[in-house]
C-alpha cells in the first residue's frame, strides 16, 4: 500500500507542528511520499513565509536592499531547525537565493523557495529522499503544466524509491526556469505525486478536521461532510469553498485515487473523503453550500429571439473578442442574461455594450452590479424532489429577492444569484432549510 501525504503552511509553521507531522508519518509505514507547503501563520497576526517571500523579492527587484528581509526569512527556518534539534544549515541555499534575487530570477522563483527550503528540513528531519520538485515536475514554456511528460519523469524518478519528500507548489521548464501553479498549488502537487507512484490514498492535512457544508465564517459550527465526490468538490471549491485547491482533483480522479482531508491538530478525525463515487448515502439532502461575491449581469431582451438562429453565438462572440468568460447564461423566449466577474468587466462594459448592439441589435439591455451566486450542492439532490422549491421558500421567507436560478441536467447542484448584501443571510437561511431545521436523507 502507498499513500501520499501532503501538509499545509498551518501543519509545518513552526517546529512544534513539524513534531506533529512526522508522529502522524511515522504512525503509519505506508505514508511514503510527502509534499510540504512554505511554513505558514504561527499565531493570527504572522506573515505566511511565501508573503514573506514576494515582500524580499519585489525589494530585490526594486533594486532595494533586501539583505534584512532575506535575513528575517532564514531566521524563520533557522528557528525551525533549532527547535527540531537537527545538524543543518540553509546557509549555503540563502547565498544562492540571495545571488538569484540580486539577477531577478522572477517572483515564481522567489515564492517557490518556501516550499523548497522546507522540503530539505522535513527530509532531513524524517531521514526521507529529497527530491527536488523543479527536477520532477514539467512545465511548457508558456508557463503551463505538462501532465503527461511530468507523470513520465516523475514515476520514473520515484520507482525505486521507499520513502521521499517532494516540495509543492512548483516546477520548472526545460530551460530549468521556475514556474509555480497558483497559490494553494501544493495540493495540485501531492495529487500528481499520487497518480505518478500509484497511490492507494492520497492525504491532504490541514488545520481543519475536512470539508464543511458551509463556511464557518457565515454558519456557526457547521457541521462536517464525511464524503463527497470529485463532481462536487469541484462545484464547491470553485465557488469558494477553499480547503483544496479546485484543479488538485484533476491528477488522481484519472486514477481514482481517494482524497482524505485530515486535521493535523486533530490527526484521530477521520475526516472528508473525497471519492470518484460512493454508495454511501448522503446525511442530507445536499452535500454543501458554497458561494462568491463579486459578480454582474448584462440582461438582454429582443423579441423573437428564440427564432433568431445563431443569437447566442453572437452575443458570446463579443465576450470572447473583449477576452471576457462567462459564469452562467440562463434565458428565456425573448431574453438572455449573461452573468460575470465584475472587476473583469467594468473596465470593458462600454466596448461590450456596443459590441452586443453591433452584433444582436437588442431592444433593450441593461446592467446590474453588486451580486453574489451561491451554489447548493448535493448528489442527494438527484432522487429528492422540491429541492428548488424548498430553495425558494427559504429565501422568499427571509425577504431574500431570487435574481437567477441555475441547474443543470445532472441535478448536482443549483446555482442562486443575489444581491451582494443579502449573500449571508441567503446561505443561513439555506443552510437552516436543508440541515438544521431538515430530516435525514433517506
Amino acid at each position: 500500500m502507498k499513500i501520499v501525504v501532503k501538509f499545509g503552511g498551518s501543519s509545518l509553521a513552526s517546529a512544534e507542528q513539524f513534531k506533529k507531522v512526522a508522529d502522524i508519518i511515522h504512525a503509519d509505514p505506508h505514508r511514503r511520499f510527502v509534499v510540504p507547503s512554505a511554513p505558514g501563520k504561527r499565531f493570527d497576526g504572522d506573515t505566511k513565509v511565501t508573503d514573506m517571500l514576494y515582500g524580499c523579492y519585489d525589494l530585490a527587484e526594486a533594486g532595494k536592499d533586501f539583505d534584512g528581509a532575506l535575513a528575517d526569512i532564514k531566521a524563520r527556518y533557522d528557528e525551525i531547525i533549532e527547535g527540531l534539534g537537527l545538524d543543518l544549515t540553509l546557509d549555503k541555499e540563502f547565498e544562492t537565493i540571495h545571488e538569484q534575487f540580486r539577477l531577478k530570477a522572477g517572483r515564481n522563483y522567489a515564492a517557490s523557495r518556501g516550499e523548497y527550503l522546507n522540503g530539505i528540513v522535513l527530509a532531513n528531519y524524517l531521514g526521507f529522499e529529497f527530491v527536488d520538485a523543479a527536477t520532477v515536475i514539467r512545465f511548457d514554456d508558456a508557463g503551463n503544466f505538462e501532465a503527461d511528460r511530468t507523470d513520465l519523469i516523475l514515476s520514473s524518478r520515484l520507482k525505486d524509491v521507499e520513502y521521499a519528500v517532494v516540495p509543492g507548489f512548483y516546477g520548472a521548464q526545460d530551460d530549468g526556469v521556475v514556474t509555480t501553479f497558483s497559490r494553494g498549488g501544493s495540493d495540485i502537487t501531492g495529487s500528481i505525486v499520487a497518480k505518478a507512484v500509484h497511490a492507494d490514498v492520497y492525504e491532504n492535512w490541514t488545520d481543519v478536521s475536512g470539508f464543511l457544508v458551509a463556511d464557518p465564517r457565515i454558519i456557526k459550527n457547521p457541521e462536517a461532510i464525511e464524503a463527497i465526490t470529485y463532481k462536487e468538490l469541484r462545484e464547491l471549491s470553485y465557488m469558494g469553498a477553499s480547503v483544496l485547491h479546485e484543479d488538485a482533483i484533476f491528477p488522481v480522479r484519472k486514477e481514482g485515487i481517494p482524497i482524505n482531508i485530515r486535521n493535523t491538530n486533530k490527526p484521530d478525525d477521520q475526516g472528508t473523503w473525497i471519492v470518484e463515487s460512493t454508495c454511501r448515502k448522503p446525511k442530507h439532502t445536499i452535500t454543501g453550500i458554497a458561494g462568491k461575491k463579486g459578480f454582474a449581469s448584462i440582461n438582454i431582451e429582443k423579441d423573437m429571439m428564440n427564432s433568431e438562429i445563431g443569437f447566442g453565438r453572437k452575443v458570446l462572440q463579443v465576450f470572447e473578442d473583449n477576452n471576457l468568460s462567462f459564469e452562467h447564461m440562463p434565458s428565456g423566449v425573448d431574453t438572455m442574461t449573461v452573468f460575470v466577474h465584475q472587476s473583469e468587466f467594468e473596465h470593458k462594459e462600454q466596448q461590450v455594450i456596443s459590441g452586443i448592439h453591433r452584433a444582436v441589435h437588442p431592444d433593450l439591455l441593461d446592467l446590474e452590479s453588486a451580486l453574489a451566486l451561491i451554489a447548493v450542492v448535493g448528489r442527494g439532490m438527484r432522487d429528492t424532489r422540491g429541492v428548488a422549491s424548498k430553495v425558494f421558500d427559504a429565501l422568499a421567507k427571509a425577504n431574500i429577492n431570487i435574481k437567477m436560478i441555475d441547474q443543470g441536467s445532472s441535478e448536482l447542484n443549483i446555482i442562486i444569484g443575489v444581491k451582494e448584501k443579502y449573500f449571508e443571510d441567503a446561505i443561513k437561511v439555506i443552510y437552516d432549510a436543508f440541515i438544521t431545521n431538515a430530516a435525514p436523507a433517506k
